[in-house]
């Protein structure tokens, strides 16, 4: 087994055709590589077995997890440079060029001898155990109100100590709004966010606001303790609401704020003058997004205004070859699904909405993912102690290579306004664009 990482390097430089960007470390001390570049650290060959038996992300994503696999410097630099390798995908979303190849290694028949030295390398040709942080248990049909409370209790009931390591005070999991530039505090980002969804619906004093998948409460409590309204906040999962039901306490609002566990489709309550749904719409999967546009419809009264604030990938060339991807679906979002602004604005269309601004944001949320990852660095070991060594390697790595899909414009995040345009066709919006209230 001596020299491991030159070997590795070989393989992989046969395979590319070209020199390989970042450097290996392997369990037996050896190193490879351009000097200076980031370094992949494999710390035993049990690495390598979940590569080979798993070729491609989820495998790399269960070598990360356990621990198997490491990076040393620059993680952002690393991911970037292993994306043509792993994650670069063609307008097909299948594999392509030298990534396909890497991950395709024992089925070319030109390297099948390549094959036989990694598993050599390998050792011992059992499959791994995944890690015990994978989601692989599934019960039930998609998005049933059963399967997809496990799948948000999979995600949010990780612990809120956790989450207040990486989110900071403001408490709140989705996309700031840098509109003071990338030098402000997250904490004003984040506030800018919230005022900016209540400028754009328009809220005022007594009115009634429902927020769909409200999280840790912090959408409600700006709306009531600054617009005055009287809010309904939602959410599936148990210790989101108990934390923001003793922030509505501490603040002197629980006359005016109610936190419920409660799946949007069954609120019989409304109408409601706004909604706001914000990061919450990739949970509901693309077989469900109708019945999810409806019934905000229903929710809301003539005039009412919707901020869906929404994550979408780039259209695919055909539609019909939608992929799963397995790491973010095994171990951050499961059931998760993405899909592409156009046809988000069409389905809320198709549901009676009128459609009447759509702002694109994605530079903001790579700003946002950047400052969570500072902030989970930062706290590390206390971030290890609160979860698991796994789980907090699953949101270091699921934040950092989302920082960089938003900053390549592979994924984006738009908020839609859309209005309950009454039969009379006064939307209630001003005239002037980008102004939230006349």
């Amino acid at each position: 087994m001596a020299d491991a990482a030159g070997r590795l390097t070989r393989i992989a430089q046969e395979v590319l055709g070209a020199p390989l960007p970042i450097r290996v470390r392997a369990w037996d001390r050896s190193e490879s590589g351009p000097p200076g570049a980031p370094t992949l650290v494999f710390r035993n060959r049990r690495a390598l077995r979940r590569l080979l038996f798993k070729p491609g992300e989820l495998g790399l994503a269960r070598a990360w997890v356990a621990g198997d696999l490491d990076v040393e410097g620059d993680l952002y630099q690393a991911l970037d440079l292993m994306a043509e390798l792993v994650w670069e995908r063609g307008e097909d979303a299948a594999p392509t060029g030298r990534g396909a190849a890497l991950l395709s290694l024992a089925r070319r028949p030109e390297i099948r001898a390549a094959a036989k030295e990694l598993l050599t390398l390998a050792g011992t040709p059992l499959p791994p155990r995944p890690p015990v942080e994978e989601n692989r248990v599934r019960r039930g049909p998609l998005h049933t109100l059963r399967r997809d409370k496990e799948a948000i209790s999979h995600h949010y009931d990780v612990g809120n100590a956790f989450y207040e390591l990486v989110l900071g005070p403001s408490m709140v999991y989705s996309c700031a709004y840098w509109e003071d530039g990338p030098d402000a505090t997250l904490e004003d980002a984040q506030r800018d966010k919230l005022d900016l969804i209540c400028r754009k619906l328009g809220l005022e004093e007594g009115q009634r606001l429902l927020d769909v998948g409200c999280g840790w409460g912090s959408m409600v409590l700006h709306a009531a303790r600054e617009y005055g309204v009287r809010a309904v906040g939602i959410t599936l999962s148990e210790e989101q609401a108990a934390y923001a039901r003793k922030r509505v306490a501490e603040a002197g609002l629980a006359d005016r704020v109610e936190i419920r566990v409660q799946d949007y489709r069954e609120i019989h309550d409304g109408p409601f003058d706004a909604i706001s749904s914000i990061g919450m719409a990739e949970h509901v999967g693309r077989a469900q997004y109708a019945e999810y546009a409806a019934d905000l419809y229903a929710l809301l009264k003539p005039g009412g205004r919707l901020l869906n604030h929404q994550i979408a990938r780039r259209p695919l060339k055909d539609e019909d070859g939608y992929q799963v991807d397995e790491f973010i679906d095994r171990y951050v979002f499961p059931d998760g699904e993405l899909a592409p602004v156009g046809r988000t604005v069409a389905q809320l269309e198709d549901a009676g909405f009128e459609v009447r601004d759509v702002e694109a944001i994605r530079e903001h949320y790579a700003l946002t993912l950047r400052r969570w990852v500072a902030n989970l660095e930062a706290h590390w070991d206390r971030a290890v102690r609160l979860t698991s060594p796994g789980r907090a390697r699953v949101w270091r790595l699921y934040m950092a290579a989302s920082a960089l899909s938003f900053e390549r414009n592979r994924i984006g995040v738009n908020q839609v306004l859309a209005v309950r345009t009454p039969e009379s066709g006064t939307s209630g919006l001003p005239l002037r664009p980008r102004v939230w209230k006349g």
